[in-house]
């Protein structure tokens, strides 16, 4: 028992890899607690499929990938947010026009070029096992930075997330809220690309938060849940991919959904005992 649970850590690149994804389990996790209570579940596929006119614009200017994908998240969540709140227009429709946009504009982009050296499925799918020393450090440094960001705002986000209107009407700068909450969220899904990609990071932002929504309505117990969750999964199914040889990001999110549905199956035999009197 022990030596198969120790067994991955013989190779660096399985350290790094388990490293990476605690910290991006926990990470995206604690940020899913404001999608789920802002509704925002679709922000995180919109930025994560924007972020891709950042690489390929990277690619073509011959500079780090993930500080272009970076920067088209950041500039997109912060149009998303101007958009919304200077127009007439839903968050959900400025989310979908503007990440459809930038989704376009990359593969524009790409597709002017006759030849090109880019592996896109690594950034698609995720490709963890190849992440390195220095990667380390930037996620490592990222999640310090955007966990730091959450407790100064902690206050702000919290009563701006479940009554807008009346965190306004009691001196609070709602808006700055916003914009700082869109920024927070490009940036882990930037931290996240590497781990499970462009395709199933939304699923790791919201599946691990929808899990602990089940349990608890109260937010602190929601967002500890929730960080929960979301290392259970990620360290999970970078275990399960290593021994069953899949995809190390599929495997996450799988193991993540099957979280949600037990998350539900047990509220509605909590639910049933309640209501039988047990």
């Amino acid at each position: 028992m022990i030596e198969t649970f120790i067994a991955p850590f013989q190779y660096d690149f399985m350290q790094r890899a388990f490293l990476a994804a605690l910290c991006v389990g926990l990470l995206c996790s604690t940020m899913g607690t404001y999608v789920i209570l802002r509704k925002l579940a679709f922000i995180g596929d919109g930025i994560a499929h924007a972020s891709f006119a950042g690489i390929v614009i990277a690619y073509l200017r011959g500079i780090d990938y993930y500080v272009g994908a970076a920067v088209v998240a950041v500039v997109t969540a912060v149009g998303i947010g101007f958009v919304h709140r200077k127009s007439r227009v839903s968050l959900d429709t400025t989310i979908g026009v503007l990440f459809t946009g930038a989704f376009a504009l990359g593969v524009f982009l790409m597709s002017r070029q006759r030849s090109y050296a880019i592996d896109l499925q690594s950034f698609l799918f995720g490709d963890i096992l190849s992440v390195g020393p220095n990667d380390v450090w930037l996620i490592l440094g990222l999640a310090v930075a955007i966990a730091v960001a959450v407790v100064v705002l902690f206050r702000g986000l919290l009563y701006t997330s479940f009554d807008p209107i009346v965190a306004q009407a009691s001196g609070i700068r709602s808006s700055v809220y916003e914009y700082a909450l869109l920024i927070m969220l490009a940036l882990t899904i930037i931290v996240s690309l590497q781990s499970v990609g462009i395709i199933l990071v939304a699923a790791l932002l919201v599946t691990p938060a929808a899990a602990a929504y089940q349990l608890t309505s109260r937010f602190a117990p929601m967002m500890t849940l929730s960080a929960v969750f979301g290392a259970f999964c990620t360290v999970g199914g970078l275990y399960l991919s290593y021994y069953l040889r899949s995809s190390s990001g599929a495997t996450i999110v799988l193991l993540a959904t099957v979280v949600f549905f037990a998350a539900i199956g047990f509220k509605f035999l909590r639910s049933h005992r309640l209501s039988s009197g047990f």
